[in-house]
């Protein structure tokens, strides 16, 4: 179907309330082509002309040429661009002419390793190269085999830490020979995930060194703004940065969905929005993804569409599906299926499909939501309309300041430069955990110093008097169990909880990570799985488990919280007019209190519940506002309400803030304090949301001045008149909004713009 006309259709629908914000249209780009410097087996040749690939693109050349030069090489061009020939032709012909050498593919989901299997299955390979996934879903059978006889092995960063490293040993010749190590999908690792991959590539490159290999390094990328940087951070490495994209692209529809206002301060809800217009594409047959940035929003849109179908196309709903994190493999396998064959329509996915796994020609996606970034709205929008067919990406404002920002402001996201990518492998929690893994996997050195960073002998000296090492000229573990086992490398908690069905408890059907779970599976909270409404019955805090009981409710859940923020040290601090920005380390204490159950569809609350749940403390890096006396003393004769004041500052500086750092809204937390024991003055904390911080506090105290003033800009020019979803109201705030005052929030930030 034209997809230009499918937009008409909406824009003449008796439901259309003017919601088509704006419509950008990204032109048709033609190929550039390169040549390679180096021969390729003749082999490699024909199936290449087999696969229908004549020519490389002028990207994949140059990466190909600089790997075959002996360089690290990370190339950053779009979403189904060609990246992956980029790197299997050059690991291919070194196989092909050394039987002997390996490589190792590294990606993010197994889903991803799946798909890259079936593309290295295409090329027809000799018996001699052999390959083979090795992963959590691998039976015990096939791994020994795997091992000792595979070129190329393909895995996840979770198995290499966990599975491979503490290992290797057994990995012997494998490790010995290993040529090349294959990142793919680099943009992934950022914030705490990213701090993790970091120290397990510099685990990785100590083993290869401790059994005499020097592999070199490819990684790919979506477009990210420091592709160096990123390749330095992730694996210790400088690296050939390839950019410059030569693929084609068919022409691209960027459409901005706005929800229409249905009260004062409110918009009809986006889930609604995005369910009809997945609805509106399943009838016309067009194939597409619906994103959502979590879970429980991923199931709802399903649930709606669902409803949507079965009034006027009953015989489409079995033709839909939702996609996500917590699915069992075997169930992720069939619905990747069902989409790649066109059985299914279309799916609503988190984004665990934002990533390159090929589920065939889709036509066209929906954001639920901007997703974050421009590089993860990019690489969404990006699974539509691959090679060179038209395709259509619909954005689906949210009711909050920074999706209003971005509707009113298209052109911040066609064409612009894209964010920095975040890591810090030397946070010293994340840090102490990789070196008792690599303690137990090879002593540590005086040598291995360097590779670790300066943190290494300070956090060494600390584990020591722990009693977790002993320095008997390298340092040992110490421990009767192998540590990598108690990291979790997606988070900077515990292990996850794991969710169980009354009716059997023996069988799991969904997983949550520490870092959320006092929160989303607490006793009472509703939790959605394949579209089913399920209430949880019971939290086991011992046994990292919850319980839940499948029940057909009108309702949902938010959780009520209440955090402590103490300040420890005082890193750098400057004045923002007569006030005072500063960034340090602070002590953060959450507590979980009680939650609401609120209606679906009106949010109407229903109900409130309490709580007994146990504080949890952390400690973090935080950017903090001390506000002057005198700003005080105007508010006050301007019969403002302070507290109201700060706490809408709070809200609306952490919702702008991903326009500056790669994050997203829920890795970082807030405070706001009309008298704060430790400053004596009003203070607003923004705060990382994971122990020991990842640089997310650290880039909003540099871009401090950028971030008031956008805040400001956004807050003021919001139509509302008390404050809304769209300005100062945040959908994570523990205490509900309350209290809140735009007025005096205007204020604020104007008294912080002063010149």
């Amino acid at each position: 179907m034209d997809l230009h006309k499918f937009l008409a259709d909406l824009e003449s629908a008796h439901e259309y309330r003017k919601q088509l914000a704006h419509v950008r249209v990204i032109p048709p780009r033609t190929a550039r082509f390169g040549e390679l410097r180096h021969e390729i087996h003749p082999l490699l040749e024909n199936r290449l002309k087999t696969l229908g690939v004549d020519k490389l693109y002028s990207h994949q050349a140059e990466a190909i040429n600089a790997v075959m030069d002996g360089n690290h090489v990370i190339v950053v061009t779009p979403t189904a661009s060609g990246k992956t020939i980029s790197y299997n032709l050059p690991v291919l012909n070194t196989l092909l002419s050394n039987p002997n050498a390996r490589a190792l593919y590294i990606f993010p989901t197994k889903a991803l390793a799946q798909d890259q299997l079936r593309k290295l299955q295409d090329f027809d390979l000799p018996k001699s190269v052999k390959f083979g996934i090795y992963d959590g879903d691998t039976p015990q059978n096939e791994r020994r085999i795997i091992r000792r006889s595979c070129n190329i092995v393909l895995t996840n960063p979770d198995m290499l830490h966990v599975g491979i490293l503490p290992y290797h040993a057994y990995w012997t010749d494998f490790f010995a020979n290993l040529a090349f190590v294959v990142i793919d999908e680099m943009h992934i690792y950022r914030g705490v995930f990213g701090s993790h991959i970091g120290n397990v590539m510099r685990r990785l490159r100590r083993v290869c060194r401790h059994h005499g290999s020097v592999p070199q390094f490819i990684g790919c990328s979506a477009t990210i703004s420091n592709p160096q940087e990123l390749m330095i951070q992730l694996t210790g490495t400088e690296a050939h940065v390839v950019e410059q994209d030569g693929s084609p692209a068919g022409e691209k529809i960027f459409a901005f969905w706005n929800p229409p206002v249905i009260a004062e301060g409110e918009r009809r809800s986006a889930n609604l929005e995005a369910a009809y217009l997945f609805a509106e594409l399943v009838k016309r047959g067009i194939r597409n993804i619906t994103f959502a940035r979590a879970r429980v929003v991923a199931e709802l849109i399903y649930k709606y569409a669902r409803e949507y179908l079965s009034k006027t196309h009953d015989e489409l709903v079995s033709r839909i599906m939702s996609y996500r994190g917590g699915y069992t493999p075997e169930q992720r396998r069939e619905i990747e299926k069902g989409l790649f064959t066109g059985e299914l329509i279309g799916v609503t996915a988190t984004n665990a499909l934002e990533l390159g796994i090929d589920v065939g020609h889709l036509d066209a996606c929906i954001l639920t939501g901007y997703p974050g970034t421009v590089a993860s709205t990019l690489q969404q929008a990006g699974r539509a309309g691959r090679g060179q067919r038209s395709s259509l990406a619909i954005l689906v404002a949210l009711d909050n300041p920074l999706d209003q920002f971005i509707i009113k402001n298209p052109d911040y996201l066609i064409g612009k430069t894209v964010e920095k990518s975040v890591v810090d492998p030397q946070n010293p929690y994340i840090l102490a955990e990789h070196l008792l893994c690599a303690c137990f996997e090879i002593p540590i050195s005086e040598l291995d110093y360097e590779l670790f960073g300066e943190k290494t002998e300070p956090i060494l000296n600390a584990l020591l008097e722990t009693g977790e090492v002993t320095n008997q000229g390298r340092w040992y573990w110490t421990g009767s169990r192998y540590p990598a086992g108690d990291v979790n490398i997606r988070s900077t908690g515990g292990p996850g909880f794991l969710i169980y069905e009354n009716s059997d408890p023996s069988a799991v059907i969904g997983s949550v990570d520490e870092a959320s779970a006092y929160q989303t599976i607490h006793q009472g909270a509703v939790y959605l799985h394949q579209g089913e409404t399920y209430v949880v019955d019971r939290l086991d805090l011992i046994g990292r488990c919850a319980y839940v009981s499948r029940r057909d409710v009108d309702y949902y859940t938010t959780p009520s919280t209440i955090t402590e923020t103490k300040i420890k040290t005082k890193r750098e601090s400057r004045l923002l007019h007569q006030s005072e920005v500063s960034f340090g380390e602070v002590d953060v204490t959450e507590q979980v209190i009680g939650y609401r159950r609120k209606q679906l569809l009106t949010d109407v609350v229903l109900d409130v519940h309490d709580l007994d749940m146990p504080p949890k403390s952390f400690d973090t890096q935080a950017v903090w506002l001390v506000l002057c006396p005198s700003l005080l003393d105007a508010l006050r004769a301007q019969g403002k309400d302070l507290e109201g004041g700060i706490h809408a500052v709070e809200h609306a500086l952490i919702a702008m803030l991903p326009l500056y750092a790669m994050c997203d809204r829920n890795d970082v937390g807030g405070t706001s304090h009309p008298l704060h024991p430790s400053t004596g003055l009003p203070t607003v904390f923004i705060y990382d949301g994971h122990p020991g911080g990842v640089g997310i506090a650290e880039t909003a105290y540099y871009f401090i001045e950028d971030l008031v003033n956008c805040t400001l800009k956004t807050v003021r020019e919001c139509p509302c008149n008390q404050g809304c979803p769209s300005c100062i109201q945040s959908p994570k705030c523990g205490n509900y909004n309350f209290p809140l005052d735009k007025e005096a929030a205007v204020a604020i930030l104007e008294s912080l713009c002063s010149a």
